[in-house]
């Protein structure tokens, strides 16, 4: 029986790592899905490289544009995620912008994406009054989509809550993903506003870069997502991140735990 999204959240709080396709190399990126899940790992964001990926900052922005020099595509993602899926059924998901889909083909995508195991999908770029053109293509394939909500959804909340799928990703500041000193956004009160309306389980992500802030936000929520934190490891690294992302992936786990 293949794990669900909903598996991520039952065993406590989940840690939600994020790593760019391809950045080093498709073949590093299939050795770091094995090693975060060694490491604790609930769920897997897989990013899909976009040449324009508008909500990144610098440093996913930049592995996106590495990927894509490095002659990744859509397709070799899909078979990386097929070999993954011999190996393993953590639960993954897919993040990228709606141009991906569109180009590739709503219907095509969401068939490769199911036929490979993929559970939902983060598209940053679709508002939640926009998503209705992917909907029912993505229900018709069992795939989440994942909505987001940020500190200036405010009255939008409890209206995203209701509909949420798989579960909310909570921005925790404005702006584009990165590292942040410090996060300031009242995350409690948003986490009280969705559990008033909903009982889908509610991730903290954007900003979140040590052990200490991964804790903070877990208290105040279900789990948190690391992106661009781990993606530096990979920058700095190359070919040789494989350990050092595991022991990272590992130092947060073990703070929410």
């Amino acid at each position: 029986m293949s794990r669900t999204i909903a598996d991520a959240f039952a065993n406590g709080k989940a840690f939600i790592p994020f790593i760019t396709c391809g950045d080093p190399s498709l073949e590093i990126t299939e050795q770091l899905v094995y090693a975060m899940e060694e490491a604790g790992a609930d769920l897997i964001e897989l990013g899909i490289p976009f040449s324009d990926p508008t909500a990144e900052g610098p440093v996913i922005m930049a592995a996106n544009e590495r990927a894509l020099k490095g002659g990744v595509t859509t397709d070799k993602i899909f078979d990386m995620v097929e070999r993954i899926r011999e190996k393993t059924d953590i639960p993954l998901l897919f993040m990228t912008y709606a141009n991906v889909v569109f180009s590739y083909g709503a219907e095509a995508f969401c068939a490769r994406a199911k036929k490979a195991g993929i559970l939902g999908l983060i598209l940053p770029d679709v508002p939640f009054e926009e998503k209705e053109e992917f909907v029912d293509i993505f229900a018709k394939y069992n795939i989440d989509l994942l909505s987001m909500i940020a500190p200036t959804s405010d009255d939008r909340i409890a209206m995203i809550a209701k509909e949420a799928k798989g579960f909310l990703y909570m921005v925790s500041s404005l702006g584009v993903t990165g590292t942040r000193s410090n996060i300031s956004t009242d995350i409690g009160a948003m986490t009280a506003k969705v559990k008033a309306v909903s009982n889908v389980p509610c991730a903290v992500g954007f900003g979140i870069s040590t052990p200490e802030q991964a804790k903070k936000m877990a208290d105040l929520s279900d789990g948190a997502i690391v992106g661009s934190a781990i993606v530096k490891i990979c920058a700095e690294y190359k070919e040789e991140c494989v350990p050092k992302v595991k022991a990272f992936v590992k130092a947060m786990k073990d703070a929410i735990r």
